[in-house]
């Protein structure tokens, strides 16, 4: 099951999955942060964690638009995938800076996710994640 999950999460992160995140999350999902220091629980506030990370962490692309050896947009790199969990590498350039990270999912027997967790490095990109994070989960509230 988790071959197609991640095939479905590859569309989602093209715009090319109707239905998105509420398609692909669990409405009991838990997303764990390398910010946060609890757990946070349910689609509703998964969704925002993710919608606001596909906005902090979009990488720096070069102007032609065409993928290049120095693109420093967000790619995954290597995948894992076995049983029921994914391990998704990503690397991406915030500000300058590189970010390396993965994110590990989980998904139960009817396709949806149940956990999601990301883990970043070097110390330096979890610090500026975490202030970009921040400051655009305040521009998100309603």
């Amino acid at each position: 099951m988790i071959h197609e999950v991640i095939e479905k999460w590859h569309l989602h992160m093209k715009g090319q999955l109707p239905g998105g995140l509420d398609e692909l999350l669990d409405d009991n999902v838990v997303f764990i942060s390398p910010i946060v220091f609890t757990p946070q629980e349910g689609k509703a506030i998964t969704k925002l964690y993710l919608q606001a990370a596909g906005q902090t962490l979009p990488g720096e692309k070069k102007s032609s638009g065409t993928p290049t050896s120095d693109d420093k947009s967000f790619r995954y790199i290597k995948e894992v995938l076995s049983g029921s969990t994914a391990v998704l590498e990503f690397e991406t350039y915030v500000e300058g800076k590189y970010v390396n990270g993965i994110d590990m999912i989980t998904c139960n027997d009817e396709g949806k996710i149940t956990e999601f967790k990301v883990m970043i490095r070097p110390l330096q990109a979890i610090n500026l994640v975490h202030k970009q994070m921040g400051e655009m989960l305040e521009r998100m509230k309603p």
